[in-house]
């Protein structure tokens, strides 16, 4: 049975009307048409689909519409700053980390999360921090790279 909750994503409040267990991800992308969060495996361990639920990365295709109506604000890759200007996009850019680019939602988000919390990491904390985050391609060291920049790290060293 479908209910109704409320949902603020990208600073804009949504009426949702759905299960109770739908998947956050099957909302954004089919209701919402946000394309940024993927479906990778569905189980929450590729990152393909992660946005940030007060702030805090997660994977959107094993939380719950139920719980996501309960955070105040959920952030898609639109909403991280729909001119592109986040740090963290511009560092994507700049270090060319993108071969396919379906990781890219995921790696972006995860590091948006962890950059907001962590002050000054080093390369061994977004190392760690990005260990979940699945890219198939192979991109890894740029995708290093970009993480680097994004931190004010030496852009030389991946």
């Amino acid at each position: 049975m479908a209910d109704s909750v409320f949902l603020t994503v990208n600073g804009e409040r949504h009426e949702i009307h759905a299960a109770p267990d739908t998947p956050l991800l099957t909302v954004l992308r089919n209701d919402l048409r946000l394309n940024g969060p993927k479906f990778g495996c569905g189980l929450g361990e590729c990152g393909a689909c992660t946005v940030l639920l007060d702030g805090r990365a997660a994977r959107s295709c094993v939380i719950r519409l139920d719980t996501a109506a309960a955070c105040t604000s959920i952030v898609t890759l639109e909403g991280l700053s729909p001119d592109g200007s986040d740090p963290v996009q511009r560092a994507f850019v700049k270090a060319q980390a993108a071969q396919c680019g379906y990781c890219l939602n995921g790696m972006v988000m995860t590091l948006r999360a962890f950059l907001d919390a962590v002050d000054q990491p080093d390369r061994a904390a977004l190392k760690e921090a990005l260990r979940y985050n699945l890219c198939r391609c192979g991109t890894h060291v740029e995708i290093m790279k970009a993480a680097c920049i994004a931190a004010g790290l030496s852009e030389g060293e991946p």
